[in-house]
């Protein structure tokens, strides 16, 4: 499997979370942790997907968390960049329409 990695940046007043690699139960806990400073740190969390090349029940369960998180505190988390497989199993499991995934340039400010 490919490593995993949650990099944080903020561009145009939002935070984003770079999620690349394999996002699987090797990397939930780091997954949930990042996504969880997340959401305490800031109104719209958006979790760029464009690098990662698979997610399972771990990765989506990491996802449904901090989308509940946020709920709670009256913010966000959206994702953007979804592709391939990884699109198939959002689309699949229903959270490409919980949270919203569309393409977006996260690169621009």
């Amino acid at each position: 499997m490919g490593h995993f990695q949650a990099a944080t940046s903020t561009r145009a007043g939002r935070l984003i979370v770079a999620l690349t690699g394999e996002c699987d139960l090797e990397g939930r806990d780091q997954l949930i942790a990042v996504l969880g400073a997340a959401v305490d740190s800031a109104e719209l969390v958006v979790v760029d997907l464009a690098g990662l090349t698979f997610i399972d029940s771990s990765g989506i369960h990491g996802l449904v968390t901090a989308h509940h998180a946020a709920q709670r505190s009256g913010r966000r988390v959206e994702l953007v960049n979804a592709s391939g497989a990884v699109a198939a199993v959002l689309e699949l499991t229903g959270v490409d329409r919980l949270l919203g995934s569309r393409t977006e340039d996260t690169t621009r400010d």
